[in-house]
């Protein structure tokens, strides 16, 4: 068993997609709509699904606004510089949530960013 992908419900398809891939450097895999459902859905990921966790942009035509409510944490990725990760978000716009420095009564480097509808996003520094 492994992993497939974790599914996000977005409200702008297009902005998600370009925080993404432009801003985090995942790459768009496939996109299908579903017309007699009224949703769209995209993945996008850092490799192939074959062989890598990806996430599931879900578009709900239409109207919509989501909680991200009280039960989720956060989505991490493993960056070789946070520093220079959280320097490049902003560059692009992107919305720093915590700056990068050590955890909390540790000494890992992380940073938190936001993704369009406000999910978080854990920035991690790449162990040696």
């Amino acid at each position: 068993m492994r992993i497939l992908h974790t599914m996000l419900r977005v409200r702008d398809l297009n902005a998600s997609i370009t925080f993404y891939t432009q801003v985090l450097g995942m790459k768009l895999l496939r996109q299908k709509d579903y017309p007699a459902g009224e949703f769209t859905l995209a993945f996008v990921g850092y490799g192939d699904e074959s062989d890598h966790t990806v996430l599931e942009l879900t578009h709900n035509w239409g109207d919509h606004s989501y909680e991200i409510g009280t039960g989720y944490g956060h989505i991490a990725l493993e960056v070789p510089d946070v520093y220079e990760a959280t320097i490049a978000i902003k560059a692009q716009g992107g919305k720093i949530l915590r700056e990068a420095g050590p955890m909390n009564a540790g000494t890992t480097v992380i940073a938190f960013v936001a993704d369009p509808d406000g999910y978080a996003i854990e920035l991690i520094g790449a162990k040696p």
